[in-house]
């Protein structure tokens, strides 16, 4: 198998109609986060940003996108903002990872939301997880009337806070798809407050990360959903659309109205606008598995892990990296740990705010 490395913008109309062939052919790769829009579009703004192109037969048979840091070290593209990571290529392939890796020049990837039934990196798994999806591939109506027998409480509950947030603040209104960059602005501003109030790192501080999100939302890659009452943005969504699916990206709300649970009125509304927008799932991401479990109609099985080469760089990442992955997939997956976690980065939050 011939294994070429080009930049992302090199890739040829051909490639990146067979990349998208993949996508349609195999099952969980139309997210996207494996788009070639998606790869794309972060090596706009990241020079790390390369794709491995393997040949067999004189035809493609898979995308590898990854992102080279020093010392050999890689990633998958957009590390830290991706949740659904892996090979673009078929179920069957079967491809040596560290042979891969040896052509990609790296000692090391690391990877925390693959694609688990990828067989090139399944003995590389440390822990497998699932990511919840919401199904909406019989409609909006289907999808409320089995919410409202899986989760009545839940779903009982967001129907009574937004007729609540109608009688107190005004007219409840969402639009699915807002191009007004005002509201992508807001939308930031709101997250970055979150990620300060709960000892978060505030990912908009880096402006390639704001870059990045405003390049999707001009080309329309990225979806700009929000929730008004009366004449007040309550909450926001910001995420990926790769034709029938969306990913959850960046969901936000105006911290004035929390009392209503605006964010969970807005994933309800959100359901609604892609059902109607033709969108026949959302994956949701891990993490907050107690307010996505009303949601979910499937999840998807994910693996954290790393294959490495016997090289310094691979050495020096485990020393550095595996204890805290080790801790962080331990609170992810107690939710007793995660909630006290939280409440510990928040504690941590308002301490730090008071000595500023």
């Amino acid at each position: 198998m011939k294994i070429t490395i080009v930049r992302p913008g090199d890739l040829g109309a051909a490639e990146i109609a067979r990349w998208r062939e993949l996508q349609r052919t195999e099952p969980d790769l139309g997210n996207p986060f494996l788009s070639p829009e998606f790869t794309l579009g972060v090596g706009r703004f990241r020079d790390t940003v390369r794709v491995a192109v393997a040949e067999d037969g004189g035809e493609v048979a898979a995308f590898f996108p990854h992102e080279r840091g020093p010392l050999g070290i890689g990633h998958p593209v957009g590390f830290g903002l991706t949740d659904l990571q892996g090979i673009v290529a078929p179920a069957d392939l079967r491809l040596d990872a560290r042979a891969l890796l040896r052509a990609c020049g790296l000692g090391v990837w690391d990877f925390d939301h693959l694609i688990a039934r990828q067989l090139p990196f399944a003995p590389y798994h440390r822990v497998r997880r699932v990511e919840p999806v919401m199904d909406l591939g019989a409609g909006f109506a289907a999808f409320e009337e089995e919410m409202r027998r899986a989760a009545p409480k839940t779903h009982r509950t967001i129907r009574y806070k937004e007729r609540k947030l109608g009688r107190d603040v005004g007219e409840v209104r969402y639009e699915f798809a807002s191009s007004d960059p005002a509201d992508l602005t807001r939308l930031m501003a709101w997250k970055s407050g979150q990620y300060t109030r709960t000892g978060r790192t505030d990912r908009f501080a880096r402006p390639w990360i704001v870059d990045l999100v405003r390049h999707f939302h001009e080309t329309g890659f990225g979806v700009l959903s929000v929730l008004r009452a009366g004449d007040e943005p309550v909450s926001a969504h910001f995420g990926l659309r790769d034709g029938t699916v969306m990913a959850g990206w960046f969901p936000a709300y105006d911290t004035r109205f929390a009392r209503y649970s605006p964010g969970m009125i807005g994933h309800l509304r959100l359901a609604a606008g892609c059902a109607a927008a033709g969108i026949t799932e959302i994956a949701m991401g891990r993490g907050g598995k107690e307010f996505k479990e009303g949601f979910k109609g499937r999840e998807i099985v994910i693996a954290e892990g790393r294959v490495a080469r016997p090289t310094a760089g691979a050495g020096l990442h485990w020393v550095r990296a595996t204890p805290l992955n080790r801790a962080r997939g331990a609170v992810l997956d107690d939710p007793r740990l995660y909630r006290h976690a939280d409440r510990v980065l928040k504690t941590y939050a308002r301490m730090r705010g008071r000595t500023r």
